[in-house]
C-alpha cells in the first residue's frame, strides 16, 4: 500500500497523470462525439515508447495494468486520432520474451480501438514488425478493421525531404557518395532505387549480410558491413536505428575526419539513428535533418504545444505514418473501396493513392528540421563560424 501510494505521489507520476487528464478533459470534439452517440475514433496509432526517457515521459512511476495507456489526441476535417501506446520501449522488442509480450499487448490494443469504433489501426514505430510483413494474423483475427505501416506515406515523405536536401547542399551526382544506412528495409531500398536512378554514387551498409548481398545484385552498389569500413561520404539517409550502424559518437568522428566538408544526414529511423548528444557534440561537421514527417495546416493536437511536445514534434508535424493513417480514415468514409487496398504493402499505386491524399488534406513536407529545430544552414563547408561552434539550431524562413 505504501509503495503504491509513492508511486503516485511521485512528481513525475502526478505530472503525466494531470497531463492525460487535462488532455481528456479539453478534446471537445470527442464529448460532442459522445454526446450524439457517435463512434469516439476513427484511427488509433498503436506504437512502443522510444526509451525509458518517454516512459518517464508519459507514465511517470505508475505502470497501466491493461499494458497500454492513451497519448497525444489528433483530429484533421473531423477525423478522430489517437495514439495508444503499450507499455514496451524499443529495447524491450530486441527479445524473444519481449516480442511476445508486445504482440499480446498489441492485440489487447487492437480490441480496445475497435470498441471505441476506430476502423483503422497504424502498427506504429517498432510494432511494424511484430506480425511479420503482411500482418496476416491481425487481418484473419480482425477482419473488419484496416491495418496500415504508414510506409507509403513516409516513404513519399521521405523522398521529397531527401532530394531537397541533396539540392539545398548542392550535392551533385558527380562528385560525392551517398551512404544509405539499412538499405535492405522497406525505406531504405526505395530511397537506395530513387538515388541510383538519378545518378549518384549509392552504397550500402548494414548489419544484415544476405540482404546487402540482395541490394549488391539489384542496384550494383557498393555495400559494407559496418561504418568503419565505408568509404568517404558527403550524405548518410539513415533508415534504420540499428546498434550494429548506429551513427555513435566513435563513427561520427571517424567519418567526419575523412571527409573535407561537413555531412548531410537524413535521419528516418524512429527512435532516431543519431542520438542528440551525438549531434551536439559534432554539429560543427554534421547538418542533420529529421525525416519522414508531415505537415498540414488543418491538423490540430488536442492541448496543442504540450502535446505536440511530447512527441518532440512542432505545430502541424506528424509522423509520415500519422498522416497516412488519418488520410485513409477520412477517405474511407468517402469510399468504402479505399479499405479493399493492401495497406501493409508498399508499392506504386499505393504511393499514388497517398499522393491524392495527402494534397486533399494539405500534407507536404514540414520546414527543414533537426530535433524539431529550425536549421540555419544547408552550408557543407566547414567555415571559422562552425569551428567555434555557432552553427547550431537557427531559424529558418517557413519555406519549401
Amino acid at each position: 500500500m505504501f509503495k503504491q501510494l509513492v508511486i503516485y505521489l511521485h512528481w513525475r507520476t502526478l505530472m503525466a497523470a494531470t497531463w492525460r487528464a487535462l488532455v481528456a478533459g479539453f478534446d471537445w470534439r470527442a464529448h460532442i462525439r459522445r454526446l450524439t452517440f457517435r463512434p469516439v475514433l476513427d484511427c488509433v496509432f498503436i506504437s512502443n515508447m522510444r526509451d525509458d526517457v518517454d516512459r518517464l515521459r508519459f507514465l511517470g512511476k505508475w505502470r497501466p495494468s491493461c499494458g497500454h495507456f492513451n497519448c497525444p489526441r489528433l483530429w484533421i476535417n473531423g477525423i478522430a486520432g489517437r495514439t495508444r501506446t503499450i507499455d514496451v520501449t524499443t529495447n524491450d522488442l530486441a527479445t524473444h520474451e519481449g516480442r511476445e509480450a508486445a504482440r499480446k499487448l498489441f492485440i489487447k490494443t487492437v480490441e480496445w480501438s475497435q470498441k471505441k469504433g476506430a476502423k483503422v489501426i497504424l502498427l506504429a514505430a517498432s510494432t511494424k514488425r511484430l506480425f511479420g510483413d503482411d500482418a496476416a494474423e491481425l487481418k484473419k483475427r480482425f477482419p473488419e478493421l484496416i491495418f496500415t505501416l504508414g510506409d507509403n506515406g513516409t516513404l513519399l515523405l521521405l523522398m521529397d525531404e531527401t532530394m531537397r536536401a541533396i539540392e539545398k547542399t548542392k550535392i551533385s551526382p558527380e562528385k560525392s557518395r551517398i551512404a544509405v544506412l539499412g538499405p535492405y528495409g522497406f525505406l531504405g531500398e526505395h530511397i537506395t532505387g530513387m538515388l541510383v536512378q538519378k545518378g549518384y554514387n549509392v552504397i550500402g551498409v548494414g548489419a544484415n549480410g544476405n540482404g546487402l548481398e540482395k541490394i549488391r545484385e539489384k542496384y550494383g552498389i557498393d555495400c559494407f558491413a559496418s561504418l568503419a569500413d565505408m568509404p568517404e561520404v558527403s550524405a548518410i539517409v539513415a533508415c534504420t536505428h540499428s546498434e550494429k550502424v548506429r551513427l555513435t559518437d566513435e563513427t561520427v568522428a571517424f567519418l567526419a575526419e575523412k571527409a573535407k566538408k561537413k555531412i548531410l544526414v537524413v535521419d528516418v529511423a524512429e527512435p532516431s539513428n543519431m542520438k542528440r548528444s551525438v549531434y551536439m557534440k559534432h554539429r560543427n561537421k554534421i547538418i542533420r535533418q529529421d525525416a519522414g514527417n508531415g505537415y498540414s495546416p488543418r491538423l490540430k493536437y488536442v492541448l496543442g504545444p504540450f502535446s505536440y511536445l511530447t512527441f518532440r514534434l512542432t505545430k502541424g508535424v506528424v509522423f509520415g505514418c500519422f498522416a497516412e493513417t488519418l488520410a485513409i480514415a477520412f477517405f474511407l468514409k468517402k469510399d468504402k473501396k479505399i479499405g479493399s487496398f493492401d495497406w501493409m504493402s508498399i508499392n506504386e499505386k499505393n504511393m499514388d493513392i497517398v499522393r491524392v491524399m495527402f494534397a486533399a488534406l494539405d500534407f507536404g513536407m514540414p520546414t527543414p528540421r533537426n530535433f524539431g529545430k529550425a536549421i540555419k544552414s544547408f552550408n557543407l563547408e566547414i567555415t571559422a563560424k562552425s569551428i567555434t561552434g555557432d552553427c547550431h539550431e537557427g531559424v529558418l524562413e517557413n519555406s519549401v
